[in-house]
């Protein structure tokens, strides 16, 4: 694959980087792209994997997904732990192969596909090494440990919370699962606040015959609330176990309220309460409970699953939003699969050192940033970067994150200082590791912001600045090695296909 009129982009020799400018370079491909993509999600209490299988055509200078059809659903897997703190990594890999040979794939035929780890299986000893399991994978896979607030996100846009929220009003979804249970609040199209709490299905385990095999330290909390003792190897009382259940419904309609939190209600919170103001419009529920809640699923699988569905759905009545049915309950957070597609940075770039180059499956952050006004504010741009990163607290302190902009105004130099101030700031903790600050903007800015914060700044740092492309919320970014006749840099962009129809139409993919 090449990238024609090489004329089109001048590279202009620049100390210190390599500063191009031009636009005009169009990719070449076959007509129809397929392609072969997994998403797999561990979770605290269960683990499954979806195949699907994508078509994708080429339009103007991209690849858009046109067909996606899911070839194989898992069966859900109790998560296996080989000791209360260390998942099992034979177990799963087991479990995988078994998987595989259902669908009548080898992993060698997977072109793409998404690994996110969830709940408190993000938190076991060896959550990170069970990457090793796709290890032959590794390259083609996006891999997410998702933490309290990306994983309430995630579950909002796969339950199709968000979508709904663009023509019905604001919407709420709520996922239990089986540590935490997210709550959050959708309008226009986003996700405009959002916490999460330690109430799930699985915090308390239990064998064939009652007796107690797991208790998470928020049951021992909760337990002692309601006088009930919880030790290992014992059959709890039937009537604290109500008690329990009762309580934990308590605590997760209290955290459902705008701008109410109890003191024994905000203690279990994760993430900082709903902010107040309006009840949404209408609600749903995602996560292995909400298999309950709707009737779809009544085995017992050893844990607290039914009886707190059932007492979720007693206080669904008494509340005022309407409750609708969620677009995907316990699958809301496996995403199917990445999607991808190319764009070519674009107008103007700025990479110093060019040995950064490739990287690959960088997640791109959004924040809302106040870029509009005529004066910008650096203190405020460094805020917002800030609040942005909380989302990313589970990510591994080495993984670059691409910090994406919508450049709006004029580029003066007070509004560029501001602005490069401002973000250098905010990433400053995220950067101490050595890596690259990596910028993506929508205009063609790029590259005066890269040479902004390489010369005016105090401390130049690895930079990679790139524009004129198009991102969202939980896309992931390869941005590859400059291309010689042009000096542009091709950058393929990975999406997390939700079950949403507003999900599809963002994928192409090119090599060099």
């Amino acid at each position: 694959m090449g990238f024609s009129d090489p004329s089109a982009l001048t590279p202009l020799d620049h100390e210190g980087g390599r500063f191009f400018s031009g636009s005009g370079s169009m990719v070449e491909e076959e007509d129809e792209i397929r392609l072969v993509s997994v998403g797999v999600d561990i979770g605290s209490s269960t683990t499954h994997m979806v195949l699907s299988r994508i078509v994708l055509e080429r339009r103007d200078n991209r690849y858009i997904v046109t067909r996606r059809e899911v070839t194989h659903e898992s069966e859900v897997l109790l998560t296996p732990y080989s000791d209360p703190e260390t998942l099992d990594r034979d177990a799963l890999a087991a479990f995988f192969e078994r998987q595989y040979a259902a669908a009548g794939v080898t992993p060698d035929e997977i072109d793409t596909g998404a690994l996110i780890m969830t709940g408190v299986a993000v938190r076991r000893t060896n959550s990170r090494i069970i990457a090793d399991v796709f290890s032959e994978l590794a390259g083609r896979f996006v891999s997410v440990s998702a933490g309290d607030a990306l994983e309430t996100q995630l579950s909002a846009y796969g339950s199709g919370a968000v979508d709904r929220s663009r023509d019905q009003g604001r919407t709420m979804n709520v996922d239990i699962g089986g540590g935490t249970s997210k709550i959050a609040l959708c309008e226009s199209g986003e996700v405009i606040a959002l916490t999460a709490i330690d109430v799930g299905a699985r915090i308390v385990a239990f064998d064939a015959e009652g007796r107690v095999v797991r208790v998470e330290e928020a049951a021992r909390r909760l337990a002692d609330e309601v006088g009930l003792g919880l030790a290992l190897g014992e059959v709890p009382e039937a009537g604290g176990l109500s008690r329990l259940v009762e309580r934990m419904a308590d605590h997760v309609f209290a955290a459902m309220q705008p701008g109410v939190t109890a003191p024994e209600t905000a203690a279990l919170l994760r993430l900082d309460p709903l902010p107040a103001g309006a009840l949404p419009d209408t609600f749903s529920f995602s996560g292995g409970v909400a298999e309950y809640v709707y009737g779809r699923d009544s085995v017992d699988h050893g844990d607290l699953g039914p009886r707190l569905a059932a007492a979720i759905r007693a206080r669904v009545d008494g509340w005022d939003p309407r409750l609708e049915a969620a677009e995907q309950g316990i699958r809301a957070t496996v995403v199917g699969a990445s999607q991808y597609t190319v764009q070519v940075s674009g107008t103007t770039i700025f990479v110093e050192p060019t040995s950064l180059l490739p990287v690959r499956n960088v997640p791109v952050l959004m924040p809302h940033l106040p870029l509009d006004a005529e004066e910008l504010d650096a203190l405020a741009i460094a805020g917002a970067v800030r609040a942005g990163l909380t989302h990313f607290a589970e990510m591994p302190q080495d993984q670059p994150i691409a910090l994406c902009y919508r450049w709006r105004g004029l580029a003066t130099f007070g509004r560029l200082d501001a602005f490069c101030r401002g973000v250098v700031a905010g990433m400053a903790d995220h950067l101490a590791a050595g890596q690259p600050l990596v910028l993506v903007g929508d205009g063609d800015v790029g590259g005066l912001v890269g040479i902004h914060i390489n010369e005016e700044l105090d401390a130049p740092r690895p930079v990679i600045s790139i524009d004129g492309l198009d991102l969202q919320a939980f896309d992931f970014i390869d941005v590859g090695e400059l291309l010689p006749a042009t000096g542009a840099v091709p950058v393929v962009i990975k999406s997390l296909v939700f079950p949403t129809s507003a999900a599809l139409g963002r994928e192409a993919m090119a090599t060099v």
